[in-house]
């Protein structure tokens, strides 16, 4: 026990002296920290400066470059290459210049072409509402190609090429496909075809191939009835116009018409019936030029100014003054001039002794005389009441051998039949239409039951 102790005592001076060793330890290791927080003390602080900035602006002239190098710098860049199609209509109270502004279109060569050059005259001429514009431009607005609509038939186009800008007028190219129709007569030939739907201008082609078997002023009848196939013309599907009339059925009074037409390889065109006989004959059943207006009038054999029924020599036509008057058949100028109650007339002479007399006129034809040759179709004179009468009316005569006969009635000579070396090419192409007229037939009828 005493020994222990003696240790525990010996070993405390020990202790004292490590103790002693660690805080010089600890003090000698602190002083590096000391003296960096005495350098920041010590040491001043740095001040700030502001720096002023000026922008300097200096103009450099740079080489101007030819067409020929920008319109290469546009295609490695890709401005040229690169090209955008607009499509627009023109607008109420719309100018050239805000056509153009809309379309991006901001050349001053391509502006000034569409101003002045009198090929593109029709695009700051003819402005329409509702027309379409459409125009190719690059990326710096430069035009390229343009069209526009001026009219359904119609378009015109400005292109750029390596001399500058050109325009031309272009017809589109059309679809051509038939239209087949039918209609009943109830009042004129004009109101039956407003009923289906069919143009004027198919209506007066009827008219004129059936002229020298039907008199569609006075021949006419309710009940009636006709089957018409025609060329209709498209363009991007919407109808532009109509063509010609490739056959036509007409029932008039109870008798049947037929008419095909034929263009034979020399591109002549002429209308035959079925069997390959032409419908043209030597006179024509009426002289009067059939139109819209004209086909209304009619009149009957009361004389206006004697006020009786008189014998007629000939057949009054009413019509509006200034419808114009056709010679029936080609012939030479017999008189011109004023002849009694005719008032102002014209006579015709014509082969195998005939000759036609038209009365009433409100004038000539311009320089008509005596001893000079007329076609049969060509236009002499003009509707009008001189003579004897109080209304505009033409008063025709056809007179063979000296005497008078009806010339709605008189049978006429026809024209030659189809050549016989054309006559197998017009039943091969002539068997479609005549198959078209046969199934509007059957329809009509089907209709009717």
């Amino acid at each position: 026990m005493l020994t222990s102790k003696t240790n525990i005592l010996a070993q405390k001076p020990n202790f004292k002296e490590r103790k002693l060793r660690l805080r010089w330890l600890l003090a000698l290791s602190s002083l590096p920290l000391f003296g960096i927080f005495a350098a920041f003390a010590i040491a001043p602080q740095t001040a700030i400066q502001n720096v002023e900035i000026a922008t300097v602006i200096e103009e450099i002239s740079l080489p101007q470059a030819t067409p020929d190098e920008t319109i290469a710098l546009q295609t490695e860049n890709g401005l040229e290459a690169e090209s955008y199609w607009q499509m627009d209509q023109v607008r109420r109270d719309d100018t050239l210049s805000s056509v153009l502004n809309r379309l991006n279109i901001s050349n001053q060569e391509a502006s000034s072409f569409l101003r002045h050059h009198p090929d593109a005259s029709a695009l700051s001429s003819q402005l329409r509402p509702g027309r379409t514009i459409s125009a190719e431009t690059n990326q710096l607005g430069e035009l390229l190609k343009l069209e526009y609509e001026i009219d359904a038939a119609n378009t015109l186009i400005v292109e750029r090429t390596s001399d500058g800008y050109h325009a031309y007028q272009s017809e589109p190219a059309l679809e051509t496909l038939p239209t087949l129709k039918s209609a009943e007569i109830t009042s004129s030939l004009f109101a039956a075809t407003d009923g289906a739907n069919i143009p004027d201008q198919i209506a007066i082609q009827m008219a004129e191939i059936f002229s020298s078997e039907i008199d569609f002023h006075t021949d006419l009848r309710k009940g009636d009835r006709f089957n018409v196939v025609y060329e209709s013309q498209y363009k991007t599907g919407q109808l532009v116009k109509t063509g010609l009339v490739l056959a036509a059925e007409f029932t008039n009074q109870g008798k049947t018409h037929r008419a095909v037409m034929y263009r034979n390889p020399d591109g002549q065109v002429n209308y035959y019936t079925p069997e390959g006989k032409s419908l043209h004959k030597s006179f024509l059943r009426s002289p009067l030029e059939f139109s819209r207006i004209s086909s209304g009038f009619s009149m009957g054999r009361f004389h206006p100014v004697l006020q009786k029924m008189r014998a007629h020599k000939g057949v009054d036509f009413a019509a509006p003054t200034g419808t114009r008057i056709k010679a029936s058949s080609d012939g030479v100028i017999n008189f011109v001039g004023v002849k009694g109650g005719y008032g102002n007339a014209i006579i015709l002479k014509h082969q195998n002794n005939m000759s036609t007399l038209y009365g009433h006129l409100s004038r000539f034809s311009p320089n008509l005389r005596k001893g000079q040759k007329v076609s049969q179709g060509q236009i002499i004179g003009y509707v009008g009441k001189t003579g004897l009468a109080t209304g505009p009316h033409l008063h025709y005569e056809l007179l063979l051998n000296g005497r008078h006969v009806d010339p709605m009635k008189v049978a006429l000579p026809t024209a030659a039949p189809i050549a016989h070396k054309y006559r197998a090419h017009f039943f091969t192409t002539s068997a479609p239409l005549v198959a078209q007229l046969n199934l509007l037939s059957s329809s009509a009828l089907a209709s009717l039951e």
